[in-house]
């Protein structure tokens, strides 16, 4: 048994088996997964039904257990900024700053080889994609050089 905020065994599993690098892809309801994402990542499906779960849940989840060290969003192409950014913001460390894409760029780093989860989501709100770079695990103070 796991006791902890993330205790899906696929997600757990997926994330225990990347590095420092690779990346987590964690779409809205709209986002075509299926074509726009590296055909090789590990794909979850938690779209159960519209608004659950939303991509900030799974960022919680995700954020609770592995470190990020950085952020990419698909950017609109009026400028405009989704609201969702803010609480991508809030959720993030602070020393990680959001990356907004052009959405064509966006389904292209997506699509690369170092996307190695897919988390498919039920969020309802729009431009509420989100790719994760895994930071890495410093080692305790006792071992640093």
């Amino acid at each position: 048994m796991i006791d902890g905020k993330l205790i899906h065994p696929q997600i757990l599993q997926a994330l225990g088996t990347a590095g420092h690098g690779a990346t987590i892809l964690i779409p809205d309801g709209n986002y075509p997964f299926a074509t726009h994402a590296n055909p090789g990542a590990q794909r979850i499906y938690l779209n159960l039904a519209p608004g659950i779960c939303t991509v900030t849940d799974v960022m919680r989840a995700i954020l609770s257990c592995t470190p990020v060290e950085a952020a990419r969003v698909m950017r609109r192409d009026d400028g405009e900024e989704p609201s969702i950014y803010a609480d991508f913001r809030k959720l993030l460390p602070a020393e990680v700053e959001l990356s907004p894409l052009e959405r064509f760029a966006f389904y292209a780093e997506a699509k690369k080889d170092e996307c190695c989860l897919v988390i498919a989501t039920g969020e309802q709100r729009i431009f509420a994609n989100i790719l994760l770079t895994i930071g890495v695990v410093q080692p305790p103070a006792e071992m640093a050089v």
